[in-house]
């Protein structure tokens, strides 16, 4: 139904973003990797994906086409809804994710929050002969590393509390992650915890 939503970046964490077009504000689900594309861009244009259900109706929005196409191919395995394929897309990059899959990699898979090795060799099979039909992976590697603040970590830590973690566990996780690298962005600082927890 909609291709992309483009506007201004009304506000942007690393689960959503709200961007205003033609005057509505439209609340998107993000990945990790969309936030780190647009968290500080005055304007932004996301590639979505809309879902409709009985009781709602989501928007899942992407910086890249690449991405959005692995969360479709995602959404497709029976048991893989929209937040799981999102926590997925939000651990691991899409060159990462599409490696994983083509070599068959379960057990690193199964690392993500909420999929259990089941699923995730039930991802591999359906997906890894899709993976070469994807081509190379992107050369999309656009990094804005933090500066070194208390605010990174608040930020991390808010948003694993979004993702639905334990606040003990995530600082504790967050702590050992900043400690060993001090200017880590709250990109890394996120995904490197949700390859922890």
């Amino acid at each position: 139904m909609y291709e992309y939503i483009s506007g201004r970046v009304i506000e942007a964490t690393p689960t959503y973003a709200v961007i205003e077009a033609a005057g509505i504000g439209y609340f998107i689900n993000i990945s990790l990797k969309t936030f780190s594309s647009i968290e500080h861009a005055e304007n932004a244009r996301l590639y979505v994906h809309f879902i409709v259900r009985e009781d709602q109706q989501t928007l899942f929005g992407f910086a890249t086409k690449m991405e959005r196409e692995l969360f479709r191919q995602l959404i497709s395995v029976s048991g893989v809804g929209g937040n799981t394929a999102r926590m997925i897309l939000s651990t691991y990059s899409t060159s990462e994710l599409q490696n994983i899959i083509a070599t068959e990699n379960a057990v690193l898979l199964k690392n993500v929050k909420g999929l259990g090795l089941k699923t995730a060799q039930k991802i591999i099979v359906e997906l890894s002969g899709k993976m070469l039909e994807l081509g190379a992976s992107e050369a999309f590697t656009a990094q804005t590393p933090a500066a070194t603040n208390p605010a990174a970590f608040d930020e991390a830590l808010a948003a694993l509390a979004m993702l639905g973690f334990q606040k003990a566990a995530s600082e504790k996780v967050l702590k050992g992650i900043f400690k060993e690298q001090a200017d880590i962005s709250v990109e890394e600082a996120i995904r490197a915890a949700l390859k922890r927890l």
